[in-house]
């Protein structure tokens, strides 16, 4: 649980607002069995409830089924560190219906039309809202879209003709980003209303790639197991790649022979220069290095790809 707790995450409701959602610390550290409380702050909010949501990396967000009646919202700031005590001993509900999303990834060229199809299950009484979430940031309200609506409800910095929803069926929604650019590379999750449970649910997310014949190729840089590892029966070689766009395929290879196991890759982070930089380790036999086998990281983004090979005899030798 404990690297689940860090990653609860707030303001994932359907209204957009000029004020500043903040929480503190950026991350809790705690032993098994001790309470974790995390602080928010609504910013200039005083007349809402507060939700909770739990997302593990690259998961779906769960609501932390815990609302603050209306009473008692002149004292939120007051309340919190008792709340976030609170919520952590709580379960996560997913609700009774399952949100579907067709597609796990959807691929356009920059320029071209993009559509992602959403299943509401069991509920046809609520609409379907879009969250675009750019890996290790704060999802972004896209849009809301009820059958009933003439036109969808938009959040800040979305807005038609570029987006908009059209629904197919009581619960079949879908999502359409016309003339789709390099940015608008994300994960995007449906999200709906189950009035039996009282409950928000989402989907488990469709990555969009929107790919550009500017793109350049990764940067690929390859690390050598440490002399202290090389003195155990196991190693790890490390490739760092940074790129352009949030999403990127990466896989190893041993002399040309592509690995299955022993791989570990993180999500995309995005830092200041606007790049994206993704880390991926791969666990060898320290006597599979001294056979002077060749190790390949190759990395895709859209149609680009850069490939790095290391080595033992292409490393300095141990001193």
């Amino acid at each position: 649980m404990l690297g689940t707790l860090c990653t609860l995450i707030t303001a994932l409701t359907c209204v957009s607002s000029v004020t500043v959602v903040t929480q503190k610390p950026p991350v809790v550290t705690l032993r098994k069995g001790e309470t974790a409380t995390m602080d928010c702050n609504l910013g200039s909010v005083s007349d809402s409830r507060v939700r909770w949501y739990k997302q593990i990396p690259g998961g779906v967000p769960h609501e932390v089924t815990f609302h603050i009646p209306r009473s008692f919202s002149a004292h939120i700031d007051n309340m919190l560190g008792t709340l976030c005590t609170v919520i952590t001993a709580l379960t996560c509900v997913s609700g009774v219906t399952v949100v579907t999303q067709k597609l796990a990834v959807v691929t356009v060229r920059k320029g071209e039309t993009a559509t992602m199809d959403c299943n509401l299950g069991s509920v046809t009484g609520s609409g379907a809202s879009w969250y675009k979430q750019i890996p290790g940031e704060v999802p972004q309200f896209v849009l809301n879209f009820h059958r009933s609506d003439s036109s969808p409800r938009y959040g800040s910095g979305f807005s038609s003709p570029k987006f908009t929803s059209t629904h197919q069926s009581t619960t079949d929604y879908r999502l359409i980003i016309k003339s789709a650019e390099e940015s608008d590379s994300a994960v995007y999750h449906c999200k709906t209303w189950d009035g039996s449970v009282n409950n928000y649910v989402f989907g488990p997310g469709t990555k969009l790639i929107v790919t550009g014949s500017t793109l350049p190729p990764p940067v690929l840089t390859v690390f050598p197991p440490s002399k202290a590892e090389l003195q155990s029966n196991k190693a790890t070689l490390l490739c760092l790649s940074t790129q352009s766009g949030p999403f990127a395929d990466v896989n190893w290879l041993v002399d040309g022979n592509p690995v299955s196991s022993g791989i570990s890759t993180s999500t995309a982070v995005q830092k200041p220069d606007q790049t994206f930089h993704i880390s991926s380790s791969l666990s060898i036999q320290t006597s599979d290095w001294n056979m002077n086998k060749a190790y390949v990281c190759k990395v895709s983004l859209g149609s680009q790809t850069a490939e790095k090979t290391i080595n033992k005899s292409g490393c300095p030798a141990d001193e």
